[in-house]
Parts: structure tokens; sequence; C-alpha cells
């Protein structure tokens, strides 16, 4: 029985396109620029993009920059760490937002 996500659905992600074609050139026009080599080498904006797939919980994204970090140079080692960085942030995020909870305790007598 297939999952809620269709690893086949990847490969057809320009057939989005369909609803809106104008809006998916220019998306796809965006992200094109956005991954050419530029002030980071296309290794690291894999890197940084497995990372934010790791934090953004999509499939879709970590099985393509797994593949694109890969093709790029990068080892299990510098993945793994990127995905770390990401659970740093993402949990110190979380964590942070415990001020919240200790001003409004606060406030409220505790």
């Amino acid at each position: 029985m297939p999952g809620y996500y269709d690893r086949d659905h990847l490969a057809h992600f320009g057939d989005i396109k369909e609803g809106a074609p104008e809006l998916a050139k220019k998306f796809f026009d965006y992200y094109g620029a956005v991954f050419a080599e530029g002030a980071l080498s296309q290794r690291e904006k894999a890197l940084i993009a497995l990372a934010v797939a790791s934090a953004v919980q999509c499939p879709y994204c970590i099985d393509a920059y797994t593949d694109e970090s890969m093709k790029h140079g990068a080892d299990l080692d510098q993945m793994t760490e990127a995905i770390h960085v990401a659970t740093a942030i993402r949990g110190g995020a979380s964590l942070v937002h415990g001020m919240q909870m200790m001003e409004h305790a606060k406030k409220a007598g505790m």
C-alpha cells in the first residue's frame, strides 16, 4: 500500500505549471537562480536546502537535497551535521518560546 507521499510526484514536480503556467515559470526561474553558483557554492546551497527540508519535514525535499548534496560532493558526515544544525535551531526556537510561557505564568501570579 503506498504511503501518503508518492516518490513519483517529485519527478513530476514541473507538471504543477498546468494550473498556473505564468506563476510556475516565475517560481522555477527564481528557484533556478537561487540554486545557481554564487556567493555560496552549489554544495553549500544543497546542504542548506537539506537542513531546511528536514526542519520543514518535506520528504520530497529531503530526497531531492540528499541527492543534490551527494551530487555536489557532500559526504554523510556533512549531511548529518547539516541536519543537526537544523535540529538545534528548531529546538532552540521552541525552547526560547518558553519565555512567553514564563512571562504569562509570572503575570498570572505564579
